[in-house]
């Protein structure tokens, strides 16, 4: 079992940079792909990122691609959200995940999550 907990979230303007941080128990996180979602209010939960076991390969949501950078570092258990020119329709209640199945963009897939923490994007 994986226990996730997000940090990192706040209240940015447009533009500015923020980094999301998810950490997780347990001795198999590296085994797990983990990802990235987010949902705003109204909408529902969309893929954001994810990355593969080893670092590699990551996949982007194009809403994101080239702003938002994930990276993880198996000896401490974490995964991060490098997140840039942050726009107002970036403002959503981000989620890190970890799942076991390769290349899934889908929520269905990610068995274990964190409780989300809040990114508000200030035009």
């Amino acid at each position: 079992q994986v226990q996730l907990v997000e940090s990192g979230g706040g209240l940015v303007q447009a533009g500015d940079s923020l980094r999301l941080s998810c950490a997780a128990s347990g001795r198999t996180f590296s085994s797990y792909i983990m990802g990235w979602f987010r949902q705003a209010p109204g909408k529902e939960r969309e893929f954001v990122a994810r990355i593969g076991i080893s670092g590699s390969p990551t996949y982007y949501a194009d809403s994101v691609k080239d702003r938002f950078t994930i990276s993880r570092d198996n000896a401490k258990n974490t995964v991060n959200l490098q997140m840039n020119s942050l726009k107002p329709e970036d403002t959503a209640v981000y989620y890190c995940a970890a799942s076991l199945v390769w290349h899934t963009a889908n929520a269905y897939d990610y068995t274990y999550w964190g409780q989300g923490t809040q990114v508000t994007v200030s035009s």
